[in-house]
């Protein structure tokens, strides 16, 4: 006896909801399209939509949680990976510019060096009398016997 009240509790609560459902305006504006009307005439064909969009969601709402996770975990994967690369590339110029700058270095010390020890030895080389250039030429060469 409980449960046939129960029962009829519940009829009376689902003919309530269907009874606002259908003096809503924007279901009987739906109701009274083309589709809505050749629905209205197969209620097989309304109950399997209702069954079907009912039992979709859960499966579509995972795939498109699972696309979203994806995109997200890609994109900041890609992230990471970019500033790795940048990182790499940027000890990569700084080790170049490094290189580069020691050896330019190098090269101008010693350029320096041959510019002012060159001019200094000409100066001091053209700078003796030419006396002494030729006493070391008649030292330097073969002793004629005499």
């Amino acid at each position: 006896m409980r449960y046939s009240r129960l029962i009829q509790q519940l009829w009376e609560r689902w003919l309530s909801l269907l009874s606002r459902l259908q003096g809503d305006p924007k279901v009987a504006q739906l109701l009274n399209t083309r589709i809505g009307l050749y629905i209205c005439r197969r209620p097989f064909l309304a109950f399997t939509l209702l069954l079907f969009s009912a039992m979709a969601v859960l499966p579509v709402g995972i795939f498109l949680m699972f696309a979203l996770t994806t995109f997200v975990i890609s994109a900041v994967g890609f992230v990471f990976f970019e500033v790795f690369l940048f990182f790499i590339g940027g000890l990569t110029l700084l080790s170049v510019l490094a290189g580069i700058a020691l050896f330019s270095l190098l090269v101008s010390v010693i350029v320096n060096a041959l510019f002012v020890s060159i001019p200094n030895l000409l100066k001091q080389y053209y700078s003796q009398p030419s006396t002494e250039k030729q006493s070391e030429g008649e030292t330097s060469g073969p002793k004629e016997a005499k």
